[in-house]
Formats: structure tokens, C-alpha cells, sequence
């Protein structure tokens, strides 16, 4: 259901024509597919059709809300996630200028392994920042629009409440001390 309401939700962010259910089915498919244990159905139930337009209403409504609230930002989709030795580049699943969001779609509440997974988007961005003099993301804005529900949190005070370290170049040499060492996978 994510992936069709984000689908659906992107293809209304566009403007223009509204992408067909089939055809958000299609995309939301083929991301899925990079999954080994995606269950991706042939058709869509009615019962489908409302949970993921009402996500999607309630995505595109919260991404508006931000962006008005941010005029001269640009909403990007799927920003980069770089990567650091065996941890590979991925995308994200929004950003609107210096805020990187993360789209969760489910019943429960954000809990700790969403705020590790928004801290390692962090701490990837943050160790390319250091090489090339990029930008950062300063707060990280959790949506789910599935509840209705976002929480928008400063890096970093979430560094300081997850890390006895608050000192960012030791973080980021720890993370890079545990992705760049050989491994023997025998």
C-alpha cells in the first residue's frame, strides 16, 4: 500500500493528469520488485483503492503544507542517499530544501528503527559533506500519512539523545571504521 499511495501521491505532486490506479499499481510494482519478499497483487481490491487514495490525499495535502511554509524550497523526489564502503547509494523518499523526509505508512507510532534509519541517512550525507563540501540536512521531517501523523526532528538534537558522543567527525569515523573494513566472507 506505501508504494501505491506514493505513486499515487507523486503522480498528483506533478500536475497534469492523475496517473490510473493500473498504472500507480505498475510503478508501485516495479519498486517493489527490487524486494525479494514483495507480494505484489495482480489487481486492486476496492478496500486497496480507499486505504491508498486516503494516504495519498493526506501525503500530497502534508507535502503542500511544508512546502507553503517554505516558498523558495524545491520539493525533490527520491533525494540521494550516498554511500560509504559496502553500504550501497539509495534514495530517500523526499527532501524539501534542507529538510529530508521519510515517509512511513503504517498503524503504529515512529519508533526507534525509523529514527535509526533517518540517523544513517544523516550520517551517510554528513561523511560525503566532509569530502566534497556539500550541504546538510539540518532537520529530518517524519510523515505518515496513513495516521495523519508527522514529527519534525533537528539532527541535531536527535544525535545528542541517540549517541554518547554529540561530536559529529567522531560518528561519522566510527560508521566509517565499521563499512570499510575487509571482510572475510568465508
Amino acid at each position: 500500500m506505501f508504494e501505491l499511495s506514493v505513486a499515487r501521491a507523486e503522480s498528483e505532486l506533478r500536475g497534469g493528469e492523475v496517473a490510473s490506479w493500473d498504472e500507480c499499481l505498475t510503478i508501485a510494482s516495479n519498486r517493489q520488485r527490487r524486494h525479494f519478499d514483495a507480494r505484489i497483487p495482480e489487481e486492486l481490491e476496492p478496500s486497496d483503492i480507499l486505504v491508498a487514495d486516503h494516504a495519498a490525499r493526506n501525503l500530497v495535502a502534508m507535502l503542500n503544507s511544508v512546502q507553503a511554509q517554505r516558498p523558495s524550497a524545491i520539493l525533490e523526489h527520491a533525494p540521494l542517499i550516498p554511500g560509504l564502503g559496502w553500504v550501497a547509494s539509495g534514495n530517500g523518499d523526499f527532501a524539501i530544501g534542507s529538510t529530508i523526509i521519510e515517509v512511513k505508512h503504517t498503524e503504529r507510532n515512529f519508533g526507534a528503527s525509523d529514527f535509526r534509519q533517518v540517523l544513517m541517512y544523516w550520517l551517510l550525507r554528513y561523511a560525503r559533506t566532509v569530502e566534497n563540501d556539500g550541504n546538510m540536512w539540518p532537520d529530518v521531517l517524519l510523515l505518515n500519512p496513513r495516521r495523519n501523523a508527522a514529527l519534525l526532528v533537528n539532527y541535531d538534537h536527535l544525535l545528542r539523545s541517540a549517541s554518547a558522543s554529540s561530536n559529529r567527525v567522531e560518528l561519522v569515523e566510527l560508521l566509517r571504521s565499521a563499512v570499510e573494513q575487509d571482510f572475510d566472507w568465508r
